[in-house]
């Protein structure tokens, strides 16, 4: 994956907690163009060359089990 940018001007978290999901926003709202899993359950959403969403599936779990490490 080439570098890309992430914008720290805005910041937005929504957590889905019926879902278990975590979404990052960065600056204002756009579509994505592209999306890349970054590792399993972590996936960043890009347009033009920025970072605009990561999205964090299986949130609770996953910091749950990093607690307990």
């Amino acid at each position: 994956m080439e570098k890309v940018a992430i914008s720290l001007e805005k910041i937005d978290l929504d957590y889905d907690e019926e879902a278990d999901v975590l979404y990052m926003s960065f600056g204002e709202p756009r579509e994505a163009k592209d999306s890349v899993e970054v590792e399993d359950g972590a996936i960043y959403r890009i347009a033009d060359n920025e970072v605009i969403v990561i999205t964090i599936t299986d949130f609770k779990a996953r910091t749950l089990k990093n607690r307990l490490l």
